[in-house]
C-alpha cells in the first residue's frame, strides 16, 4: 500500500499540521477542503494508521501522526531538493570534474577546495584519483582524467601532447623519529652522515616509470609507493626522509617526529603544476577548481614552529636561514630529473 503514497498527500498532511485545520490547509494549498480530506484518508489507508484525532474540532495529531510528521517533512524537503537539482541539470547539465592529484599535495587544502567547489556548483560530480609521480599525467593521456596536479620535477610523459601551468608550492622538511640515531646529532647534519643511514623515498609504482633520483643522500634506501606508508614508517623510527611540512606539522608539534637540519644541502619547495592535454579548454567548473587549488592563502597554517627539539637541544624554531636559502634558488636550479623523495 505504501506504493500508493503521493507527494501531494504528504503535502496535505504537513499543511494540516502547520495550519491547524483542514480548511486552513485547503487555503494554503489552494485546493478544495474535500480534496484535503480525501488526501488524508488515502494516506491513513496507505499507512494503516490514524493521523488525526476524530473527536476534536481542531486537527490534533495522534501519536502515530506525531511520529510520522518529521518523515513527511523530510520527504517533501528531499523532493524539493531533487526538483532544484533537476532544473540546474536541465539548464546547464551535470558539471563533471575528473582530476588526478599527487599524494604530496596538501590534503587539507584539497578538501577545502572541493568543499568550496561544491558550494559554487552544487550538482558537480567529482572523479578524484590520488597518484604518485607520472601517474596523474598517465591518467590524462588515457582519457580517465581531464586534469592532473603533478610536481614540476617529474618529467612529462609526452611533452608534445601535454602542457603544464604553475599552481602553487609546498615546503619540504627532513625528519626522523626521536629514537633514530640522527635525532641525537646536535646542529646541522652533513649529507655524508645522512648517507650512512637508510633513507625512505617514494617511487612510482608503474613498471615502465623512469627511475631517476633527486633529494637522495646515498645508496642506502628503502622505497615505497605510498606517501602514507612512508609517513608511518618514519614515525616507526625505521628510516629518515623528506616530507611535506604540512603533513608532519602535527608530528613535529607533539614530538612524534623531529626536524633535522641539513648542512650545505638545500631542498627546494615542491612546485605543483596543473597538467592537461594541449589545446584542452577548461570548463567553468574546472577553471574554478584550478583557481582554488592555486590559492596559497588557503593552505592550512604551519604549526610546526612548535616542534619538539632533538636530543640535547633547546626548543627552537625551524631554521629560517635554510628556508630563505631555498626560495631564491628555485628559479636557477630547476631540474628536469625525475624525483624520488
Amino acid at each position: 500500500m505504501l506504493d500508493n503514497v503521493t507527494i501531494n498527500q504528504l503535502r496535505a498532511f504537513v499543511a494540516v499540521c502547520d495550519q491547524g485545520s483542514f480548511s486552513g490547509a485547503a487555503r494554503e494549498l489552494r485546493r478544495a477542503q474535500s480534496a484535503i480530506s480525501h488526501a488524508i484518508k488515502a494516506l491513513e489507508s496507505a499507512f494503516d494508521v490514524e493521523l488525526f484525532e476524530r473527536n476534536t474540532r481542531k486537527a490534533t495529531l495522534t501519536a502515530a501522526g506525531r511520529s510520522l510528521l518529521p518523515d513527511a517533512r523530510a520527504v517533501i524537503s528531499r523532493t524539493e531538493e531533487m526538483k532544484t537539482r533537476a532544473v540546474s541539470i536541465a539548464e546547464a547539465g551535470v558539471p563533471q570534474v575528473s582530476v588526478a592529484v599527487d599524494t604530496y599535495f596538501p590534503r587539507a587544502h584539497l578538501i577545502e577546495c572541493l568543499r568550496s567547489l561544491q558550494a559554487d556548483f552544487p550538482t558537480v560530480a567529482i572523479n578524484l584519483h590520488m597518484t604518485t609521480m607520472q601517474g596523474g599525467e598517465r591518467l590524462v593521456l588515457e582519457g580517465t582524467c581531464a586534469l592532473a596536479v603533478t610536481i614540476t620535477d617529474v618529467p612529462e610523459l609526452s611533452p608534445g601532447t601535454m602542457e603544464r601551468q604553475h599552481l602553487c608550492e609546498a615546503q619540504m622538511v627532513t625528519v626522523c623519529a626521536p629514537s633514530h640515531p640522527l635525532a641525537a646529532i646536535a646542529g646541522p647534519i652533513p649529507r655524508e652522515e645522512f648517507g650512512r643511514h637508510i633513507q625512505l623515498v617514494v617511487t612510482d609504482n608503474q613498471p615502465d616509470a623512469e627511475k631517476t633520483q633527486h633529494g637522495v643522500a646515498g645508496e642506502r634506501q628503502w622505497r615505497v609507493n605510498d606517501l602514507g606508508a612512508k609517513h608511518d614508517l618514519l614515525r616507526g623510527s625505521l628510516c629518515w626522509g623528506h616530507m611535506p611540512r604540512h603533513m608532519v606539522a602535527e608530528d613535529l608539534a607533539n614530538g612524534t617526529l623531529v626536524e633535522l637540519q641539513r648542512r650545505a644541502w638545500h631542498m627546494r619547495p615542491l612546485t605543483f603544476m596543473i597538467s592537461q592535454r594541449r589545446g584542452y579548454s577548461f570548463s567553468e567548473c574546472e577553471t574554478r577548481l584550478v583557481e582554488l587549488l592555486g590559492n596559497p592563502q588557503r593552505f592550512p597554517k604551519d604549526t610546526s614552529q612548535r616542534s619538539v627539539s632533538r636530543k640535547g637541544e633547546k626548543p627552537r624554531r625551524p631554521a629560517m636561514r635554510e628556508q630563505q636559502s631555498v626560495r631564491p634558488a628555485a628559479p636557477r636550479r630547476m631540474s628536469a630529473k625525475r624525483i624520488l623523495r
